[in-house]
């Protein structure tokens, strides 16, 4: 049987293209460079949403909150082998107000929310991975608008979330380590 990952993102993993803001083709966005790099031995599922946070509600554009969104998308996209959590970009924004700690915290309630679920195979939790997005880089006037000073807390989310991973004993990768932000936005990814 085909293993199954279920990528939970934002518009990272959804695909914005820092160079017009579309959506990247299938084939350019990480979550389809991953199935492709698997081989056909694993089905990769995107679950990407723009301005999705970890856990905060955004008046602005709601229905964002990726806490309580998480358990729905589970059930739906059940079975799963492993629940990929890449969040905390939109999170490291000023206007929220949020630590790198505080960030991570949050991350630990989607790790309970996968550890509590019946969405992995003969209905047991699937494994959780926890990715730390890579940090923001040098910003466009456009993304400075809403990005500007959360470069510190940004930069944080790498060791905050390697933390809370140990502390839950799930997996985890800092996507720092192995690529960067696009020098065209400094938020998103490059094909």
């Amino acid at each position: 049987m085909t293993k199954s990952i279920l990528c939970f993102g934002d518009s990272i993993t959804w695909g914005y293209s820092p160079k017009n803001g579309s959506r990247l083709p299938p084939e350019d966005r990480w979550p389809r460079v991953l199935e492709g790099t698997l081989e056909g031995r694993v089905r990769v599922i995107e679950e990407g949403l723009n301005a999705r946070t970890v856990a905060t509600d955004e008046p602005s554009r709601p229905n964002r909150n990726g806490l309580a969104m998480l358990p729905t998308l589970l059930e739906s996209h059940a079975p799963l082998d492993v629940v990929a959590i890449m969040l905390g970009t939109n999170d490291s924004a000023p206007s929220y107000g949020l630590t790198a700690g505080k960030i991570a915290m949050n991350c630990g309630a989607l790790i309970r929310a996968v550890n509590a679920s019946l969405a992995g195979p003969g209905a047991t939790p699937p494994k959780a991975l926890l990715i730390a997005p890579p940090p923001l880089g040098s910003l466009s006037a456009e993304m400075s608008l809403f990005y500007g000073g959360g470069q510190a807390t940004s930069r944080g989310l790498g060791e905050a979330y390697r933390t809370i991973a140990k502390g839950f004993g799930v997996l985890f990768l800092d996507a720092g380590t192995v690529t960067k932000v696009s020098a065209v936005d400094g938020v998103h990814l490059d094909p």
